[in-house]
């Protein structure tokens, strides 16, 4: 199978560079093939503007959906998003790793995230009408795929428990699992995430190497999150508010999930 590894730490000899190191090697000796976009070595620009879309007029007013839209209709995207988005068409499953700074991924991942999903290839996708709301959520470009995040925090993993100080891990990384990766078709697996991560020494390193090993070798069988599909009937169109009766009582991020699913964090 094909995966791509989109990698986002500044610095080779760290933590993270180390287990890129050990994802790449475990999934070739599975028999995988693998790219890897190494965004900090590829010095990959991270702000979405006009000087993405050099073929639009230069005194015309910047609107970065519709110069989106027009540049990937009409063959005019700049080369390195047309790169990208051929990797994640040549990919079966896509894997994104870094740091968790400040509740979120790195600026220069979600730059890439920005950049790489233009509009008609990751978005404005599909019907959009009073009785279906685009291919998305479950369907779109990337259906049929599989991710998975790689996540390293400084904190305890009681610190991102139910009642932990900064707010369930699974809370935290729903706008990347639910938004960046399951909006565009994505079926998205437990994240891996590991804490205290100034605190790893070479035993603990051989026991994460391990754990992460074991999730690898499940990537194309572990069952994914069972987040809801937005055309099967669960939401109201246009109003893409779930029905009355689905997860009464539910509000927030858990009442997208069709059922509660065992942590699979390690």
């Amino acid at each position: 199978m094909n995966v791509l590894l989109v990698y986002a730490h500044p610095e080779p000899r760290s933590l993270n560079g180390s287990l890129r190191n050990f994802a790449i090697k475990r999934l070739e000796q599975a028999g995988h093939e693998v790219q890897v976009s190494d965004l900090y070595a590829m010095h990959w620009k991270s702000a979405l503007d006009a000087q993405d879309y050099p073929a639009r007029p230069a005194d015309a007013r910047f609107n970065p959906a519709a110069d989106s839209a027009h540049a990937f209709e009409n063959g005019l995207q700049r080369e390195d998003i047309e790169l990208e988005q051929r990797k994640l068409l040549w990919a079966d499953a896509v894997i994104l790793q870094f740091p968790l700074w400040w509740f979120s991924m790195p600026a220069i991942m979600k730059g890439w995230v920005e950049r790489v999903y233009a509009y008609g290839f990751a978005y404005g996708v599909g019907e959009h009408s009073d009785a279906r709301w685009g291919d998305r959520y479950g369907e779109g470009t990337l259906a049929g795929k599989r991710a998975m995040l790689i996540v390293t925090a400084g904190g305890w993993a009681s610190h991102y428990g139910p009642r932990g100080i900064n707010g369930p891990i699974d809370d935290i990384l729903f706008p990347i699992q639910h938004g960046t990766l399951y909006y565009p078709g994505f079926d998205v697996l437990p994240p891996f995430v590991s804490y205290r991560t100034d605190r790893i020494d070479e035993a603990a390193f051989a026991a994460l190497c391990d754990a992460l090993g074991k999730r690898l070798d499940t990537l194309f069988s572990v069952e994914p999150i069972p987040f809801r599909p937005q055309n099967s009937g669960d939401y109201v169109i246009p109003t893409l508010a779930l029905r009355s009766d689905i997860a009464p009582g539910k509000v927030g991020f858990a009442a997208h999930v069709a059922e509660s699913i065992g942590s699979a964090v390690e």
